[in-house]
């Protein structure tokens, strides 16, 4: 009998994979059946979660939770954090491991490194997905009654407001993201001060009257816990007491404006649409 190691398959090395899901905003009560079973399923979970209290809920589900938090530190680039997080992630990939990262909220929404670390997996041929969580913007429509189809919603992050030119329409709400560190350009900061946001506000100023109500918001992270939500005028925000995690919505400031010509257009397209039936 020929037992030459040529009649043998070499076993097959079990790949690696890669999922990044959601936990949601509020603890135990927006985590996704599907999310849970990629955490549950995994060989290691990596989280970067709201706080300790939720961490310890995720540290319930599986016995390997390696916190990504430790990693933060002020005077460090955030950049340089978030590729640390990736390459922490990936190294576990490519060691054959099912990996899960656990984000707060939606982990593709102002989430860097969930984005990368599916991109370079899917590069190098590793199975990699991202699962959705409810996000602070789902919790901030629901808390503060907004549809965002009403008027038409825009969202942006704030720091962009002063380092590009963006047009923005006051006829709709406007939700402005990380004003805790609205100006900071070396991404190392854990917040900036008045003078910051009053560049912001003056910026806002173009468009927005200086009393007009705006709405500084931040969703519960705990069951026990109710959203916060107070309302201050647009030129009060720079001695606003605002913290890192809470949201910025300046609702309309104007009334929607009718566009006589196109809905003249639409109308002769109606009338020929009626003609054209008889």
């Amino acid at each position: 009998m020929n037992t030459s190691s040529s009649h043998f398959s070499e076993p097959t090395p079990r790949r690696g994979s890669l999922a990044c899901v959601g936990m949601g905003m509020t603890l135990g009560s927006h985590l996704t059946p599907l999310a849970h079973s990629y955490i549950v399923q995994a060989d290691v979970v990596f989280a970067a979660l709201s706080d300790a209290v939720v961490e310890a809920w995720l540290r319930r589900m599986h016995g390997d939770v390696r916190s990504l938090q430790p990693y933060y530190r002020e005077g460090k680039s955030r950049m340089r954090t978030y590729r640390q997080w990736v390459d922490l992630m990936l190294d576990e990939v490519r060691a054959g491991k099912r990996v899960c990262g656990v984000f707060y909220g939606h982990p593709g929404i102002f989430a860097w490194s969930p984005h990368k670390a599916i991109e370079k997996a899917r590069e190098e041929g590793f199975e990699a997905r991202m699962e959705p969580g409810i996000s602070a913007e789902d919790c901030l429509y629901a808390d503060l009654g907004i549809d965002p189809g009403r008027y038409g919603c825009q969202h942006f992050e704030a720091s962009q407001l002063l380092f590009y030119e963006r047009r923005l329409d006051p006829s709709a709400y406007l939700v402005l993201w990380q004003v805790g560190v609205v100006g900071d350009r070396s991404l190392a900061r854990f917040a900036t001060g008045p003078a910051y946001r009053q560049v912001l506000v003056d910026v806002l100023a173009q468009d927005y009257p200086l009393d007009h109500e705006i709405i500084v918001y931040r969703g519960a992270t705990l069951p026990i816990q109710t959203p916060g939500v107070r309302r201050i005028r647009l030129r009060d925000l720079p001695g606003d007491p605002l913290t890192a995690v809470e949201t910025v919505v300046l609702p309309p400031a104007v009334a929607l404006k009718p566009n006589p010509a196109i809905q003249e257009r639409l109308a002769a397209i109606d009338a020929l649409e009626v003609d054209a039936g008889r």
